[in-house]
């Protein structure tokens, strides 16, 4: 038979936890949301500035792009720090950069098991707010793919 750990044994998931997970989570999406409908807002006002370069130069399309990307980094980065900030707020970390370092890892699924036993759940619920959110910023860019092809496309158009 399985054995399991005593720190295993003693972990009861609170109601305080969720709370504060559904929360956290909740304000990522919030943050999401409105930074991505900046970000496509943006990115259409720089497309329509530059509508003339575009068609002369391939670089100034694939700009547009690299610049959606960004957008989109820093909208993720901020949504982690919101958890990262949470953390060391409750004591759960020692500090803002590790916290931030060990968020990050966990929004993207790559880490797990650096909370205390009292915030473990916050662990598999910020991995969940990193999979919608990535989800969301793909679909993004697939709507803007369609259109950088649809004008490369154009540009080799032989009429």
């Amino acid at each position: 038979m399985t054995e399991f750990s005593a720190r295993d044994l003693a972990y009861v998931i609170r109601a305080d936890e969720i709370g504060w997970g559904c929360l956290l989570l909740a304000l990522s999406i919030a943050i999401h949301g409105i930074g991505t409908f900046e970000i496509v807002r943006m990115t259409t006002a720089v497309a329509q500035r530059l509508a003339q370069a575009r068609k002369r130069f391939r670089a100034v399309r694939l700009g547009i792009m690299i610049f959606s990307v960004w957008l989109i980094v820093l909208v993720h980065l901020s949504e982690i720090a919101l958890w990262a900030g949470f953390f060391v707020w409750k004591d759960a970390q020692p500090n803002i950069f590790s916290a931030f370092y060990n968020a990050m890892l966990n929004y993207t699924t790559l880490q797990a098991g650096y909370l205390p036993l009292r915030w473990r759940l916050l662990e598999g619920m910020l991995g969940m707010t990193g999979l919608l959110t990535f989800a969301w910023s793909t679909t993004i860019l697939f709507s803007f793919a369609p259109k950088f092809i649809h004008d490369a496309l154009q540009e080799h158009d032989p009429k």
